[in-house]
């Protein structure tokens, strides 16, 4: 009978009713080894990192958080208040008259088709009740998409007449676009917590490379005997760029646009891991 309670005293039964025994201490009676060294072999020389990345990267981070967060804690503000904005317009206006906003909008600018896939669209997330995270998905994209042109098109005109800063700021803009989504997510987790804004930025940082790319490409497409013949009339800085090199480049520059959206909608959708709506 003693024997049989001693063993029931050593089972205990999980909620999941399996059966385990209680954790021996016998490990501690185990001997202390020495891990081996390696030491460096000219033969295997990668065997252990020679430059520690990893400790300097997250030792970086560390010291940013710790000396430059209310920095980012204030680059907060300007992209909840446009993103309450849009979030406010887009929540309150009734159902029909978005519809009809949109359907109207594909009309004038594209054709009938699309203006009738986009009637459809809507309809169709609206009967499935998802209209309210669509509209906080919508102003979630739209704010991703201002930033990105109001940072984007300027930087992509300069860009465009400066090409040594463009030869330095060619490799960032190849590492935006490279690095895998998910490497942003706990830098902009640590600098601006959870929530909508963070997922904004994480959005900003891979979408603004393509409108920044094809800014460039479009103002350097416009043909020199134009921008010569401008010239030749008196044309000033700002009138060759407004009235020559943007209006010729303005087909090129909205593909961009076309892209950063697409890449905004699709970056939404992966920020909703930080606690992103819609």
């Amino acid at each position: 009978m003693d024997n049989q309670t001693h063993i029931s005293q050593e089972i205990i039964h999980d909620p999941w009713n399996t059966i385990t025994t209680e954790t021996s201490t016998d490990w501690l009676d185990i001997p202390v080894t020495d891990v081996p060294i390696k030491h460096f072999d000219i033969m295997h020389p990668f065997q252990q990192p020679l430059i520690p990345l990893d400790s300097w990267v997250s030792h970086a981070i560390d010291w940013i958080v710790l000396h430059f967060r209310p920095l980012f804690q204030g680059i907060r503000l300007p992209i909840d208040f446009m993103l309450s904005r849009f979030e406010q317009i887009l929540t309150t206006l009734p159902a029909t008259f978005i519809i009809v906003c949109f359907v109207l909008l594909a009309w004038q600018l594209s054709n009938k088709k699309v203006a009738v896939a986009i009637f459809i669209s809507l309809v169709f997330i609206g009967a499935i009740g998802a209209w309210p995270e669509a509209m906080i998905t919508l102003s979630l994209v739209l704010t991703s998409l201002f930033f990105c042109l109001l940072i984007g098109l300027p930087l992509g005109i300069w860009l465009a007449n400066s090409k040594p800063a463009s030869q330095i700021i060619r490799p960032l803009l190849d590492a935006m676009q490279t690095t895998p989504a998910f490497v942003y997510l706990v830098p902009i987790v640590m600098l601006f917590g959870i929530g909508n804004v963070p997922g904004i930025v994480f959005t900003i940082i891979f979408a603004l490379p393509p409108i920044i790319r094809i800014t460039i490409l479009g103002i350097r497409q416009v043909p020199d005997d134009l921008i010569e013949a401008a010239e030749s009339f008196g044309a000033s800085r700002n009138q060759l760029l407004f009235k020559v090199q943007l209006p010729l480049a303005a087909p090129t520059i909205m593909a961009g646009v076309n892209q950063t959206l697409m890449l905004s909608l699709s970056m939404v959708v992966i920020a909703s891991m930080i606690a992103v709506g819609g």
